[in-house]
């Protein structure tokens, strides 16, 4: 399980670069083709400080936004200021979102329904929070790949 995990990760990152997802290919034994590593390890450090403009949203800990565990991240942790949700990037990535959190530092720790593609959602502590954030197209940096 753990070399899937390892291949998902880097499929996301080559998906987040645009770059051909078909380099990354499960094979017989060691679970994955010569240069394969190489590879994933050339798109890792492509995406530090690497750009993209996503839709940004916001959610809270309401069970209507979460699961049966809104206070429980997808990655284990517990919600506070600064965790991000996106399906984009591995969990603990670092982002930052300059047009509207300056130099904040976001780490990706939750995930967001299957279909939100292009979303990076934004912890808040209440409904009302999230509900006034409301949704904008930004640039969000990647500073750090987890």
């Amino acid at each position: 399980m753990g070399k899937r995990l390892i291949v998902i990760s880097f499929l996301g990152i080559l998906s987040f670069l645009g770059t051909a997802t078909q380099a990354i290919t499960p094979d017989k034994g060691l679970g994955l083709k010569s240069g394969t590593i190489s590879v994933a390890h050339a798109a890792i450090e492509e995406t530090k400080n690497l750009t993209k403009k996503v839709w940004i949203t916001a959610y809270s800990s309401t069970p209507e936004e979460t699961d049966d565990t809104p206070f429980i991240t997808a990655s284990m942790t517990k919600v506070r200021d600064g965790i991000v949700a996106t399906n984009l990037l591995p969990f603990g990535t670092k982002v930052m979102i300059p047009k509207l959190f300056g130099k904040k530092v976001f780490v990706v720790e939750d995930r967001m329904h299957a279909r939100k593609t292009n979303f990076v959602d934004i912890w808040m502590p209440t409904k009302q929070d999230a509900i006034n954030f409301g949704i904008t197209y930004a640039e969000i940096v990647v500073i750090h790949e987890g």
